[in-house]
């Protein structure tokens, strides 16, 4: 009896492993963060800028791996049955197999055989290895891919031609969009806290950070019916009695009306006029503001605060009104929240939970915020900040004491209205239909 062709398997087993490279290359070059790669690129790794380059010449990479793959596949399918058919056969018949039916179940068996190790051995375990580590092994292989994508060049040629044409006449981009959206972004993120990458406490500032940044300044400022001023004409005693009850280092200075803000004082700079034994006159001592629209992204203020004398902004409206203030405490109370210092004395926090799970909610709370508690997505092209405006935007009225709806699985019921300003809120998760 001939002896079983021990090279001829292990050539077979060695086509699929080829195979298995060829797999485990293509994910990982396709899979590779580009980021990352542009990292080992910079720490001097060898490969990753060739597989920079593979991934935006991707078509013509994919061509040349398949072309590699179906190669491989297509020879280690005829080669194994061409020299393993016979001796399996021959085997069967050995064990009182009949001759007539030995030979198409030998070369069954061979290719049933073959086409299990080839997914296991050549496709499965290659691609959850290139997952595990896809810029590493990206390095790795990106070479060799590049190499094979010289080597197969007019083959490659043709079928990235033929691709790029269909893509054409289905009226597609072959290109991906590579952009990472903000939810992406925060899935990232919160991945990253339950693998213990960042603490509870970064993730909630990354997200706090976030979610200024897609806030205007009237989301994040002081509005003119919150804003602490004193009128510019007012005698020392006013201005004593206002000194010593207000919690605040500097004031809006107005004519008459916060509505005719004309400058920002220093506590310290009437401190020091007083200390001077001079008179107090708060023109003379008050500071020019820079002024935003109330349009303008939250960020885009950071740059007008730290350039100007004074640490604080005005804020007004397309006609020019003044609407508000804005300081770096606001912007920081976005990203953290509001601290307990800056809350006037007997006033709650923006949100409070009842032992039964209910919130009360201040209707001044950004709407953004609370819908990120409750774990719902606002219309990005609401024209609201705050959750009263949340309110009036779902009722299109002004409502009453007890008024309610329901919403996104919460029912929302005004508990406080301070004239006709919605002061507080009840929010119940609703039961399970």
């Amino acid at each position: 009896m001939p002896a079983f062709p021990w090279v001829d398997l292990g050539l077979v087993l060695l086509l699929i492993l080829v195979n298995g490279a060829f797999a485990a290359a293509e994910l990982a070059i396709v899979s590779a963060r580009r980021a990352r790669l542009q990292l080992l690129e910079r720490a001097g790794v060898r490969g990753a800028a060739t597989a920079i380059r593979l991934q935006e010449a991707q078509g013509r990479f994919l061509s040349a791996v398949q072309v590699g793959i179906t190669l491989v596949g297509i020879g280690s399918g005829a080669f194994s049955a061409a020299v393993l058919g016979g001796p399996v056969a021959r085997g069967l018949m050995a064990w009182g197999v009949p001759a007539g039916l030995a030979g198409p179940l030998g070369l069954a068996l061979v290719v049933l055989v073959v086409t299990y190790l080839s997914l296991v051995a050549g496709e499965l375990v290659p691609k959850q290895l290139a997952l595990r580590s896809p810029e590493r092994l990206a390095c790795w292989t990106a070479p060799p891919m590049a190499a094979l994508t010289r080597l197969f060049g007019p083959v490659v040629a043709l079928l990235d031609a033929s691709t790029a044409a269909v893509f054409a006449l289905l009226g597609l981009k072959r290109e991906r969009d590579a952009g990472v959206t903000e939810e992406e972004l925060r899935t990232v993120v919160a991945e990253a806290e339950s693998a213990g990458v960042i603490e509870e406490d970064e993730r909630e500032l990354i997200t706090g950070i976030m979610r200024m940044a897609d806030r205007r300044v009237r989301g994040v400022m002081t509005p003119r019916v919150d804003v602490d001023w004193i009128d510019a004409d007012a005698d020392w005693e006013t201005l004593r009695a206002h000194l010593m009850r207000t919690p605040h280092t500097r004031l809006v200075v107005a004519e008459g009306s916060v509505d005719r803000a004309v400058g920002i004082v220093q506590a310290r700079d009437l401190l020091a006029a007083v200390l001077a034994g001079g008179p107090v006159a708060l023109r003379e001592l008050m500071r020019k503001p820079p002024v935003v629209p109330d349009v303008a992204d939250a960020t885009a203020v950071l740059a007008a605060l730290r350039d100007s004398d004074v640490p604080m902004a005005f804020v007004v409206d397309e006609y020019g009104h003044f609407e508000g203030v804005v300081t770096p405490s606001d912007l920081l109370a976005a990203i953290a929240g509001e601290f307990a210092s800056d809350l006037d004395e007997g006033e709650e926090p923006a949100i409070v939970e009842r032992e039964d799970g209910s919130l009360l909610v201040s209707g001044s709370l950004a709407a953004d915020e609370l819908a990120e508690r409750l774990g719902f997505r606002l219309d990005e092209e609401r024209d609201y900040q705050t959750v009263a405006g949340f309110v009036l935007a779902e009722l299109e009225h002004i409502p009453a004491t007890g008024e309610h709806f329901d919403a996104h699985g919460f029912r929302f019921e005004v508990v406080d209205m301070d004239g006709r300003k919605i002061d507080r809120l009840l929010v119940r998760r609703l039961p399970a239909d």
